[in-house]
């Protein structure tokens, strides 16, 4: 554009903005704006002829020295102009003195601002000043002028535009809630099968146990008893190393047992995870919730060498839906997992924190006159830095590499703690401290 700075200069009409360029976060620097400005000491009849030529320009700058003075519309100039006298009165003279005549309150905007706050903005202003352009201030001492049109066409666009987000943020909510729902049932189906011959194993095992310990207190009084063996059974007894199977026997069967155990503790927690699709609250015991969800993630843990810190509190039997909240705990935890594994691969050898670590702690606090339960879940990785933090709970945000992540774990999990459960979900995290996020739960929600 080129600024109006000699009488009769024609400016060019703008190009219409790109408004399918436009985003939810777009700003005004991003519409066309026109580039007007007239010196206030110019008379009124250079405006006049400048509104002539350019019937699509809304309005003038006026500078003096090249400094900010004001505005005038083409509204407000016609008028002026078509007032009895008005063309004897101001087209001849200095534009300020019609600048001071007919002086309105202007809205002036930074560039930075974006397109739905200067709509909203420019709605606000009284009725008769509806129609004003707006002073697009894009640096020191550069100033634009904006069509109001122009601003609420671009604002349109966004508003489809996030009707379209929000619809789209909807169909992959329910996906998401089908796949879950899909996924609980499916757990809970598996979890059913593996429960059965687990639990004959386990149940099975004592007896096993048992007879052998007898069967091997036998074998030891008979060997106490009977000195003297064929040379036979001597020699079946040095073939099959009967001494190493009594000694290795009962090592054996302590693994066993523990194998067992361990089985039986990841058919709990898939059972208990598999509580997705529950359809009303029930009392449950947080600490069982949280001790199931890291049998579940047990393997990432120990191939990351994250250690784990409990620190429970006494806390009482929560209303809830405990699957869902198995899912909250599993995507905060499985995020620590996430930055502490991806520390390590930064900075082969270990990290600057020394052992990576995730502290898992509960307790009763007092918020607003009631009794609320904080779970707070605490890594010692790098953190994030705060342009992360203000975006981290938006849908499909993620920083993980394409395929690692869809965006949609946090975004679920404050929707399950604050509109399943009436809770907070918070974020705190200092770079190359740590990220801490506290989940708080009321005790007497309805």
């Amino acid at each position: 554009m080129v600024a109006l700075t000699e009488p009769y200069t024609q400016l060019p009409v703008p190009p219409q903005p790109k408004n399918h360029n436009l985003r939810l976060e777009s700003t005004l620097q991003e519409l066309s704006l026109y580039d007007c400005q007239v010196e206030c000491s110019h008379p009124g009849k250079e405006v006049a002829q400048t509104f002539q030529q350019n019937p699509l320009l809304p309005g003038v700058i006026l500078t003096e020295h090249n400094q900010f003075v004001g505005m005038i519309s083409r509204r407000r100039f016609l008028e002026q102009m078509s007032r009895p006298y008005g063309l004897e009165l101001f087209l001849k003279r200095p534009l300020y003195s019609l600048y001071r005549f007919a002086s309105a309150e202007v809205l002036r905007l930074q560039g930075e601002t974006p397109i739905v706050e200067a709509a909203r903005r420019s709605l606000q202003r009284p009725a008769e000043m509806l129609y004003e352009p707006i002073v697009v201030e894009l640096g020191v001492g550069t100033y634009r002028l904006l069509d109001v049109h122009q601003l609420l066409v671009a604002q349109s666009n966004i508003h489809e535009l996030a009707t379209q987000l929000l619809n789209e943020q909807t169909q992959a909510q329910l996906i998401q809630t089908e796949k879950m729902a899909t996924l609980g049932q499916m757990l809970a189906s598996i979890a059913h099968e593996i429960k059965n011959p687990v639990g004959c194993i386990t149940c099975n095992f004592e007896f096993l146990s048992n007879y052998c310990t007898k069967l091997m207190a036998v074998l030891s009084a008979y060997e106490i008893q009977i000195t003297d063996i064929s040379d036979s059974l001597a020699e079946l007894k040095q073939d099959s190393d009967i001494e190493f199977i009594l000694e290795d026997l009962p090592k054996i069967l302590n693994s066993m047992g523990a194998g067992s155990e361990r089985l039986t503790k990841i058919v709990g927690g898939l059972q208990y995870f598999s509580h997705l699709s529950e359809t009303k609250r029930q009392p449950a015991d947080i600490h069982e919730c949280i001790e199931n969800t890291l049998i579940i993630l047990n393997n990432r843990l120990n191939k990351g060498g994250i250690k784990i810190i409990r620190t429970y509190g006494e806390v009482p039997l929560i209303n809830c839906y405990s699957g869902q909240l198995s899912q909250v705990f599993m995507n905060l935890i499985s995020n620590a997992i996430d930055a502490l594994t991806d520390q390590r691969c930064e900075q082969p050898g270990g990290n600057s924190a020394g052992q990576p670590l995730i502290e898992i702690s509960t307790e009763i606090v007092e918020r607003s006159a009631a009794e609320w339960l904080l779970v707070r879940i605490m890594d010692n990785g790098q953190g994030m830095p705060p342009e992360i933090q203000q975006r981290i709970f938006e849908m499909f945000f993620t920083t993980k590499p394409v395929g690692k992540g869809t965006g949609l774990g946090l975004t679920i999990s404050h929707q399950i703690v604050t509109q399943k459960h009436g809770g907070e979900l918070l974020l705190c995290s200092q770079p190359d401290k740590g990220t801490e996020f506290q989940v708080l739960l009321p005790l007497d929600y309805e």
